[in-house]
């Protein structure tokens, strides 16, 4: 079984959180590091995808940064997503080439793992027909309510960005964009469908289990200084004394 990194940023910006993705994929693709699965919280940030519809954003700069919430385009697939805190944000960076190269398999078994997640706590979640993420449909509500969301981005077979998962999320910020540029759907949160109070770290453990379980591979919990460790090792092999 092969080994996953499992790497816990904590609070971190999603800039700086992109700038590590690319080392990590840069070091992945040649085989410099194993598959990494890097956990982060987010500052109050909207992403627009490959395919963002701007319309979907519905405030303006002021309000924004009225706000404090920071706005960034991405190359990851989808429209436009809400990250902050209380929100476990998961970014794989796997070699499909030696698990299994299926982009449509990659991402139902990102939808699977934290689905399988949320049973844990007594819910059943599942799949919208034509839409990514996971949905959970409340008793009192109509339609389903997204939990979770999906984007990412595959070159050479090596994943990045990932997945979103609504913990303890303040959902009042998703007024700000039409999530996911699906209008009419509302997005929710763990906290919520439970009405309890839920902290990450009761999640957490959960979703890389089960992710470990998706992609076959051997979860190995590691430091953000061991990551950077390894990508300088990879970046400056010439620094290492003989």
């Amino acid at each position: 079984m092969n080994i996953c990194l499992t790497i816990d940023l904590g609070l971190t910006g999603y800039g700086e959180a992109w700038a590590l993705q690319k080392r990590v994929v840069a070091a992945r693709k040649a085989g410099g590091i194993p598959d990494v699965l890097l956990l982060c919280e987010h500052a109050p940030v909207i992403t627009l995808g490959r395919n963002a519809n701007k319309k979907h954003l519905l405030a303006s700069e002021h309000v924004l940064r009225q706000k404090s919430v920071e706005l960034h385009e991405s190359d990851r697939g989808g429209d436009i997503t809400y990250h902050g805190p209380g929100q476990i944000v998961g970014y794989p960076i796997l070699n499909l080439g030696a698990i299994r190269r299926d982009v449509g398999w990659y991402v139902r078994s990102l939808e699977e793992m934290m689905i399988r997640a949320t049973a844990e706590f007594g819910l059943e979640a599942g799949r919208e027909e034509g839409k990514t993420g996971v949905w959970v449909k409340p008793a009192a509500e109509k339609e389903a309510e997204k939990l979770a969301a999906i984007g990412v981005h595959i070159s050479r077979w090596v994943t990045s960005h990932g997945f979103a998962y609504n913990v303890e999320t303040d959902l009042r910020y998703f007024d700000l964009i039409v999530p996911c540029g699906i209008a009419g759907r509302r997005a929710t949160s763990l906290e919520k469908l439970l009405g309890r109070a839920v902290a990450a770290g009761e999640v957490t453990p959960r979703l890389v289990r089960h992710f470990g379980e998706a992609f076959g591979l051997e979860m190995k919990p590691a430091t953000p200084r061991e990551l950077q460790e390894r990508l300088a090792a990879f970046e400056h092999p010439a620094a290492i004394p003989a």
